[in-house]
């Protein structure tokens, strides 16, 4: 299973390579949310965490689904932009349609592949986002519905949410990181220009090939989806917080973007042969492969599950019954739902491969 993006006829020129303080900040806020999907920064998360402020921390909360388990595609620019602000005024000139459904298709949407209606257009729409949300827990309902009732002032507290970030922790961060981004840009950029894409490609992450025939771009990925490079052409963005991830932006209508880490931390030590034995005999199923994918990137129910996979709930619980045994799951109540995750720490044990594999 692949992301192609068909790149044939498209000029050199419009492949870009080039860092982003917009995305650099959504890949930073993301280590915050969940810092044990990045073991190598825990001294950054830890220090960074401990000091903001109350106000601070409880409004990233409140917004965090933007970027804890998913990453939306507003904070992945086509067109990265010099500064924070420039590319925030750029995300400001997006039309409310446009912005709503970009923010909700990362937790409210079915599959990313397929367009839907706006739900500030389409009641049906409106009532499924809300009921999703509700799943997420009282903090996304209540931010789901101020973005449906009130687009333009959720976007004006949003912009001042980053800015403050910006403020409090993020731009001495990208004073220290932007160097080495800037660099990196330029020597795939030459690498592009001198050897050709297939290099370039693999010099920017292992998971990244070129076809064959040289028309399409595929990312080794368990999420499966297929774009084209529309007129701009493709942007390629490093980041110093991204490891494992590798995000790919592929929309239906929307510029293709690649976030690609520029390190690779090592990993926790394995655990003993036969807990790893009783693990990978848990996930040799490919269905529950495909689970995990999800269940990395934040908790989910049976039913969220059963209709991202079309599969039957019941279905969903044998597997996950068969995940919980071999302790590879955490389970949460909330409310009248139940929340399923992926342990990552007994998932680490397993060995960089797969950890690196299920977060990609």
């Amino acid at each position: 299973m692949a992301n192609v993006i068909d790149i044939a006829g498209l000029p050199s020129e419009r492949i870009v390579f080039s860092p982003s303080p917009l995305a650099e900040l959504g890949a930073a806020l993301h280590v915050l949310s969940e810092p044990a999907h990045h073991p190598g920064l825990h001294g950054w998360a830890t220090a960074t965490a401990s000091g903001l402020k109350p106000d601070l921390a409880d409004r990233l909360c409140e917004a965090d689904f933007l970027w804890r388990s998913a990453r939306s595609d507003l904070l992945l620019p086509a067109a990265p932009g010099a500064t924070l602000a420039e590319e925030l005024d750029a995300l400001d000139r997006i039309d409310d349609e446009t912005f709503v459904a970009a923010a909700f298709e990362i937790a409210c949407s079915t599959s990313y592949s397929r367009q839907t209606p706006s739900p500030l257009v389409d009641a049906g729409e409106r009532a499924r986002v809300r009921e999703m949300a509700a799943a997420r827990g009282p903090r996304q309902a209540a931010f789901t519905d101020r973005m449906l009732e009130d687009p333009d002032g959720l976007r004006v507290w949003l912009r001042r949410l980053l800015e403050d970030c910006d403020r409090a922790f993020f731009a001495d961060t990208w004073r220290r990181v932007r160097i080495q981004l800037a660099a990196d840009a330029r020597h795939k950029a030459e690498l592009l220009h001198h050897k050709g894409p297939a290099e370039a490609l693999v010099a920017a992450s292992a998971a990244l090939s070129l076809s064959e025939d040289g028309g399409s771009i595929v990312v080794d990925k368990l999420a499966g989806g297929r774009t084209r490079a529309y007129g701009d052409g493709i942007t390629f963005i490093p980041t110093t917080f991204g490891w494992p991830h590798l995000i790919v932006v592929h929309a239906p209508g929307w510029r293709p973007v690649i976030q690609y880490p520029v390190a690779t931390p090592e990993l926790p030590p394995p655990a003993a042969l036969e807990l790893v034995q009783c693990r990978l005999e848990a996930l040799a199923h490919p269905m529950r492969m495909r689970l995990c994918r999800t269940l990395a990137r934040g908790p989910h129910t049976t039913g969220e599950l059963s209709e991202s996979y079309g599969i039957t709930p019941p279905e969903v619980s044998r597997h996950i019954a068969v995940l919980k045994k071999a302790g590879l799951l955490t389970t949460r109540r909330r409310g009248r739902y139940v929340l399923h995750q992926l342990d990552l720490a007994s998932v680490a044990r397993l060995g960089s491969d797969f950890l690196e594999g299920v977060l990609r």
